[in-house]
């Protein structure tokens, strides 16, 4: 297991500052420039995991302000947990030194939107692959859909609410890492890992705090 360079309080408050330039615009763009490039040339030590959605709306360097080596970063579609999802993030954390693991959801998620459907009487036909990609997602569904409709298992797009499905399906992300790795249980368990669960405004650029599990001070 690498050392971690910053604390997980540390690293939070770093991507706090950054998202908070990149908000009112007063970016600095550090670590961008030819003399970064160089320092990386022999290795990466980012202190900070990302986790999220790819959507093309959301640059996890530019919303938060970094740059090159800043943040190691893993997207797919809907934030989907799988072994090589578990395994980047284990590998961030004991080889890289990593101290901070951020799972980012956002808001207007098109998988999410799409897992609802697929939810519905008659789900839309899509690609085989993104279907059972999203499956994961199809419990947070459920779950929102039946703590106020218990008449029928069928969604009505018209009724749910759909940022309700995406926080839910945040929580049981977050769950579904640290049930599927005790080396992160184990690094969280020790105080070097802080892993927060954050959801961004697309439309404020705005990165908020929605749960946190390990030494990170939330207040």
């Amino acid at each position: 297991m690498v050392e971690t360079r910053l604390t997980p309080q540390q690293a939070w408050l770093k991507l706090l500052v950054g998202n908070t330039r990149f908000v009112t615009g007063k970016q600095e763009h550090p670590n961008q420039d030819t003399m970064r490039r160089d320092q990386l040339a022999g290795g990466q030590f980012p202190d900070i995991a990302l986790f999220g959605c790819a959507d093309s709306r959301i640059a996890a360097e530019i919303i938060f302000d970094l740059g090159l080596g800043d943040l190691f970063v893993i997207r797919n579609i809907g934030h989907i947990v799988a072994e090589s999802i578990v395994a980047s993030l284990e590998f961030a954390v004991s080889e890289l030194g990593s101290a901070l693991i951020v799972v980012l959801a956002h808001d207007s998620c098109s998988a999410v939107k799409t897992a609802i459907e697929l939810s519905t009487q008659h789900p839309p036909v899509i690609p085989p692959a993104v279907e059972r990609t999203l499956a994961p997602v199809l419990p947070a569904v459920q779950q929102v859909w039946h703590e106020r409709n218990s008449t029928t298992p069928y969604v009505s797009p018209a009724v749910i609410d759909a940022d309700a499905v995406g926080a839910k399906h945040l929580e049981l992300t977050l769950n579904t890492i640290l049930r599927s790795s005790v080396i992160l249980r184990n690094a969280v368990a020790s105080g070097s890992l802080g892993i927060v669960a954050c959801k961004y405004s697309i439309s404020r650029g705005q990165v908020e705090l929605v749960s946190a599990v390990g030494p990170i001070v939330t207040q």
